[in-house]
């Protein structure tokens, strides 16, 4: 027997860095034409960077439904949380983005998925009052009665954080 020095990943040299933030960049940024040619040609969907946000996170967090739609029809995973726990679902709910949230859905994310501390997607936009969301949450299927891992509903953390139109919703629907 013989020791082995442990393999490491080799050091990653300037250009490969610059090419990995350009493609993050053009996720942040919307650019379907760019990202639909990288992904055409292997990019991974799921490529993440070092706070573990996807490409999909990326686009989702930043508002951009046609990076998002592109990104899911070349298999990006909607429940691929980050770093810290939260998923492309609730950073478009959080965002307050109607539309990246339509296309998550369409595609496949969980509506009831939950984040760190056991938040739905529901109760991030119930607690920065996105009523359009709330409701669209809603007739999606959305666990009105869900609590998070303090117990409280979607309805109650709006109350907490003074979203009154989305408590306001929330308690009608209830």
């Amino acid at each position: 027997m013989h020791n082995e020095t442990p393999k490491t990943l080799p050091e990653l040299d300037e250009e490969t860095i610059a090419f990995a933030q350009r493609v993050f960049q053009h996720a942040r940024a919307g650019q379907v034409q760019e990202l639909g040619d990288l992904l055409r040609m292997g990019l991974p969907p799921n490529l993440r960077n070092e706070k573990g946000d996807s490409l999909l996170m990326l686009a989702s967090y930043h508002g951009h439904a046609e990076a998002v739609r592109l990104l899911m029809e070349h298999g990006a995973d909607p429940e691929l949380a980050n770093d810290r726990g939260q998923t492309p679902l609730a950073g478009a709910a959080f965002k307050g983005d109607l539309a990246s949230v339509q296309c998550l859905l369409d595609g496949g994310a969980d509506v009831n998925g939950r984040s760190d501390g056991g938040k739905t997607p529901l109760m991030v936009a119930a607690m920065f009052n996105r009523t359009e969301i709330v409701d669209v949450l809603l007739s999606r299927g959305a666990d009105i009665q869900a609590r998070d891992a303090g117990g409280l509903t979607a309805e109650q953390l709006a109350g907490a954080m003074g979203a009154a139109d989305a408590a306001e919703r929330l308690a009608r629907a209830s």
